[in-house]
């Protein structure tokens, strides 16, 4: 087998074990005598304080396996994919000039993508994007998609109508004059690093729902209001991103009162089936990706 280092991606909708299926290959690879370490690919993930609502694996339960790019951002800063980029490919290069296998893992298609592709995003223009979201604000996103739609209908077509902050981008982009918008997978993607190796986690859609909604449920079993409740006072509601996370948004409407809590946990639970569903999308375009089943192991993974 080459000692030529890879580039590990392990993708698919959330709950499918991805977390899981990460700790597996780094096992496996060290009893095969490569070091592993893995980098996080869950924008949500990113932040600190985030944890139980995105399912983010403690410290305690990594197997000693090094993890990067979790926990770097405070809940008021911005999420962005073209931040991440640079930042997820020098944690790629850094983990290989130390002689370890790199693992890309995660569920947000965009953060996947343009680590793993020749991704190149269009210029930002602040002055237009600050009308865009005064003119959503006042009039709703829902008018902002339909003018999109009618400019740029390929990306329309890509983009989630409800997703503000990325319907705003788009419409930043083609207004602009730029060709293209940053937010969806090239017809054509052309692989970043030479060792590429795409590994997805699915499973039948009737017992991924099923384990979802549980989830669900256990995220205000296991605290998530009083997550919310400490990152109301690291200041999550001036957050752009993070207030607006599945989940998040839902438990701070339950503790301003706007919702039950089986109101906040029925949205979320169906706002995560949809999200589920655009991810199952996004990676079946992926080309060349080998798919595992729940039962399938890390070996089988190293052996295909």
């Amino acid at each position: 087998m080459t000692t030529e280092p890879t580039l590990w991606v392990i993708v698919g909708a959330t709950g499918t074990g991805k977390s899981e299926t990460s700790l597996a290959l780094a096992e496996e690879l060290g009893r095969r005598g490569r070091h592993a370490e893995i980098i996080n690919a869950d924008a949500m993930q990113l932040y600190r304080g985030m944890d139980i609502g995105t399912a983010k694996l403690p410290e305690r339960e990594r197997r000693g396996v090094p993890h990067h790019l979790l926990d770097v951002l405070a809940v008021t800063e911005e999420a962005a994919v073209a931040t991440y980029q640079p930042a997820a490919r020098a944690a790629i290069a850094e983990a290989q000039a130390r002689g370890a296998e790199a693992i890309l893992v995660g569920g947000s298609g965009l953060y996947v993508s343009s680590a793993i592709y020749d991704f190149q995003f269009p210029p930002r223009d602040a002055g237009r994007r600050a009308a865009l979201e005064a003119e959503a604000a006042e009039q709703g996103v829902g008018v902002l998609f339909q003018r999109l739609r009618a400019l740029d209908p390929a990306t329309a077509a890509r983009i989630d109508p409800a997703n503000e902050r990325r319907v705003i981008r788009a419409l930043e982009v083609v207004e602009s004059g730029s060709a293209g918008h940053g937010a969806a997978l090239p017809d054509r993607p052309v692989l970043w690093h030479p060792r590429t190796r795409i590994i997805g986690r699915r499973m039948p859609r009737e017992d991924l729902v099923a384990r979802l909604d549980a989830r669900v449920e256990r995220m205000w079993e296991d605290g998530l209001l009083g997550e919310v409740e400490t990152l109301r006072a690291d200041g999550i509601e001036r957050g752009v991103t993070a207030r607006r996370a599945i989940g998040y948004a839902q438990a701070l409407a339950q503790l301003a009162g706007e919702l039950s809590e089986n109101e906040a946990i029925a949205q979320t639970q169906a706002l995560t089936r949809r999200y589920a569903r655009r991810q199952v999308s996004w990676f079946r375009r992926y080309v060349g990706v080998h798919w595992l089943e729940p039962d399938d192991d890390a070996a089988r993974m190293l052996d295909r």
